[in-house]
């Protein structure tokens, strides 16, 4: 018969967060947080018909209500584009951006009803709590993202002139920092209503200013510069090279890989920042 643990010995969570556990163990409990949260939020949006429906059905009507209303009027020197044509991978990141903010609302719920209390006690790391929720809303905005790609011929893209590596690696990217981005301000703001008025302050200009309704013009350099340095514009960017061609209307200078290196490290640094996040109250 096995003994008892000697009075005063740490609990497998204590073990864990010191790091009595061997690393093999810790490594384990961190990947199954990790995978338990994703699937989490993965099984609550498939659950939900009316955001399956919204989903698919807010980026179509805007699409084809401002495409249409605006096509009469747009002009790209020497090309032939469409507006509807034009508009269309910037739809395409307006779906991940709004799917990870929304998303991202969940951590203030989880918070408030005790989940990530619970999660915190267990063995996982903090960083497994957050790479977990990062990773289960970036899968439902690319989930959002692949029902809207359904529409791609309609504009114009057929699938098989589409670089699917380039447009899944740019969309991945940017879903997993703006969810980041998201994971962070839920943490630091605790409360729906503020966390509204940040994301619609922080994230909404940011895909205005992407190129995704209008390209850069060398007649305003410096919303052309903004734009340079605007890492939704990059994912625009990379998303239109990949349904376009290397040389795709609106595009911005310079190159794919340039453009996902940049949203690489864009990702890690906002990791970074939702990670750190967590330290600042110990109180889930």
């Amino acid at each position: 018969m096995r003994s008892p643990p000697a009075a005063g010995a740490a609990s497998r969570p204590d073990a864990a967060r010191s790091g009595a556990l061997p690393a093999r163990a810790a490594i384990a409990y961190d990947l199954a947080t990790i995978r338990v949260l994703w699937l989490r939020d993965l099984v609550r949006f498939f659950r939900q018909p009316s955001r399956i429906a919204g989903a698919l059905g807010q980026p179509i009507l805007f699409w084809l209500v401002i495409g249409s209303g605006l096509s009469a009027t747009f002009r790209m020197p020497g090309t032939g584009v469409s507006y509807l044509a034009y508009f269309y991978p910037g739809v395409l990141l307006m779906v991940v951006l709004f799917a990870a903010i929304f998303t991202t609302l969940s951590v203030i719920e989880d918070r408030h009803r005790g989940f990530l209390q619970a999660v915190r006690a267990g063995p996982g790391s903090t960083g497994a709590l957050v790479l977990g929720k990062v990773l289960g809303s970036a899968s439902v905005a690319l989930s959002q993202a692949a029902l809207f790609l359904a529409l791609a011929p309609a504009a114009g893209y057929p699938y098989g002139s589409v670089r699917w590596p380039l447009l899944l690696a740019a969309l991945a990217l940017a879903a997993v920092a703006l969810a980041a981005v998201g994971f962070a301000v839920a943490w630091a703001v605790d409360n729906v209503q503020g966390y509204h008025a940040i994301q619609m302050m922080l994230l909404v200009p940011l895909w205005v200013v992407s190129g995704a309704m209008f390209p850069p013009s060398p007649e305003q350099p410096v919303l052309s510069a903004a734009m340079r340095a605007n890492p939704v514009a990059w994912a625009v960017s990379a998303a239109r090279r990949a349904l376009a061609g290397p040389e795709a209307p609106g595009a911005l200078p310079g190159s794919a890989g340039g453009e996902l290196a940049a949203l690489g490290l864009f990702a890690l640094a906002a990791l970074a920042l939702a990670v750190l996040s967590t330290r600042r109250s110990r109180r889930p």
